[in-house]
């Protein structure tokens, strides 16, 4: 890593994000509402994966699949299921969180006090 990429990170991060966000403006507004609630929902609760190439794929997964349902005219619910944030949890319970990190960090100071 030169000392340009520790100063402003990536680029190619940087660029698979852009990417990933144009894909998303391009969906009818049902499914664009939702990725970005969804979107909103991981970074929050803490359930997006520490690691960027996992939530990454993550969401490009989740792009994929509201693009197919797009085009095949289902409800974003037929996808996800009526509970969302369960969707949510359900794809990401194998990775390494940021809850999960958190959790960690504040066990690990309580438990050194």
């Amino acid at each position: 890593m030169n000392i340009f990429e520790k100063i402003i990170g990536s680029l190619e991060g940087k660029r698979e994000w852009r990417d990933m966000e144009t894909r998303a403006k391009a969906l009818p507004n049902e499914y664009r509402t939702a990725y970005k609630a969804i979107q909103k929902y991981m970074w929050t609760a803490g359930g997006a994966p520490t690691d960027w190439k996992d939530s990454s794929r993550i969401f490009i997964g989740i792009l994929d699949l509201f693009e197919e349902g797009a085009a095949e005219g289902k409800k974003v619910t037929d996808l996800t299921g009526e509970d969302v944030a369960a969707f949510c949890d359900e794809l990401v319970k194998e990775e390494e969180t940021w809850k999960d990190k958190y959790r960690k960090k504040l066990n690990d100071t309580i438990d050194r006090g």
